[in-house]
């Protein structure tokens, strides 16, 4: 079925409005309007939809329970396809219509859309995409990655190596499988300064987007007899890696991905086959986080959920529930600060950026949101899949955030000269 705006936000306003609230009554509530143009059609399909799905069952939750001091939140969610005009019309007709934050979940329109975020204070959402040096809220101040960027997702990952081999990767070798964008690209800064301060020798491997073929690659990260594996890409070129990795004979229990890992990439391998592999995970995923459990049982058990049952507690869906949790928690620590509002992204933006130890009830790790920090704190953790599931293999830590910062610093710097 297509998905336009109207569809979902009748969707969306079944489980945000209170039954029979009309528009015009609607108007008069104390709301908090977020906007969710995203990519459900072409690119970011891989993750939008359980994505978005674990984001409004959130709100849903959250307005089902009184909201937040009063103030409801309304989500106006819209397929922007990842095309620029169509995404900056939603960002302007979002902007027309009231809103304080808006998440594209797509790093070219992110990138796009930094200007005019900054121009106009509304707070843009860039989880697990856009610009990692968006980090530095100095700069930043309205761009709020408010997870951990690709550059600490490559240290987190090292580290992991680093215990694996009792804290010692000197004379080791590391390949780097990655796709040739610049997505793909972004950890090689990362991954050379930690080559050099440990000691390991760095391979990397491009593959053309999207990467369907990989069959030349493979064979030679094979011959290179690695000591661990990098992949990094999105969609099919995950799941082709994978499938190439145990074609190829690699061990999975040492290879790595970044959050970009699924449930059903691992149907898509096979889920015998990628026994073992890795990857980075920024909150707890499945069904046993408590606010997961409040979901299912006080949304979709009550009929209101925004998509199949099936996908609660998966990767994705998480992580919508992640982010959507971070900012109903700026939401709070606004009212907080000022409970009368006025509700505008300059309001919104104190509440996002005073959000301390939060863990929306264990589900993420503590994340400090500070306006110097816009990561969050830089914690993530190590799963690794079992046949069945992912399951955590370290606990929350943080890795070389240093050489992270140096980095973050450094474009962040850039930008402020150049404003690209």
């Amino acid at each position: 079925m297509k998905m336009d705006r109207r569809s979902f936000l009748a969707g969306t306003a079944a489980t945000l409005t209170v039954p029979g609230m009309t528009g015009k009554v609607y108007a008069q509530e104390k709301i908090v309007r977020f906007s969710f143009p995203q990519d459900f059609t072409k690119i970011y399909t891989f993750v939008t939809s359980e994505y978005s799905q674990g984001q409004r069952d959130y709100i849903t939750l959250v307005n089902e329970r009184g909201g937040i001091g009063g103030y409801k939140i309304v989500a106006d969610v819209s397929d922007h396809a990842n095309d620029l005009p169509r995404a900056i019309e939603a960002y302007e007709r979002g902007k027309r219509e009231g809103m304080v934050l808006i998440d594209p979940l797509s790093t070219p329109v992110a990138r796009a859309l930094v200007p005019r975020a900054l121009e106009d204070k509304i707070n843009l959402i860039t989880a697990f995409s856009g610009r990692s040096d968006a980090a530095d809220g100095t700069v930043f101040p309205y761009v709020l990655p408010l997870s951990i960027n690709y550059w600490t997702q490559a240290a987190l990952i090292i580290e992991n190596f680093s215990k694996m081999e009792k804290g010692d990767l000197k004379g080791k070798k590391i390949v780097f499988v990655h796709i040739d964008t610049p997505f793909g690209k972004e950890p090689l800064p990362i991954l050379e300064v930690l080559a050099k301060r440990l000691g390991f020798t760095l391979i990397p491997f491009p593959y053309t987007p999207p990467g369907n073929d990989q069959s030349a690659i493979w064979p030679q990260v094979r011959r290179a007899q690695p000591d661990f594996v990098i992949f990094w890409g999105a969609g099919v070129g995950q799941t082709v890696a994978l499938t190439e990795a145990f074609r190829n004979g690699l061990k999975m229990d040492r290879v790595s991905s970044s959050v970009w890992l699924s449930e059903s990439d691992m149907d898509v391998v096979g889920r015998a086959n990628a026994k073992g592999v890795m990857k980075v995970e920024p909150c707890v995923g499945g069904r046993e986080p408590k606010v997961i459990k409040d979901i299912l049982s006080d949304v979709v058990g009550k009929g209101k959920g925004a998509g199949p049952e099936g996908k609660v507690g998966t990767a994705y869906y998480n992580y919508g529930v992640q982010m959507a949790s971070l900012m109903v928690e700026g939401v709070r620590m606004a009212v907080q600060k000022a409970p009368n509002g006025p509700v505008t992204g300059p309001w919104l933006n104190e509440g996002l950026t005073s959000i301390k130890d939060f863990t929306a009830e264990g589900m993420l790790p503590p994340t400090t949101v500070t306006k110097a920090d816009h990561q969050g704190g830089g914690m993530g953790r190590i799963a690794q899949w079992d046949g069945n599931k992912f399951v955590p293999i370290t606990n929350w830590y943080t890795a070389f955030q240093d050489v992270v910062w140096d980095e973050i610093r450094k474009y962040a710097e850039e930008f402020k000269k150049t404003g690209k």
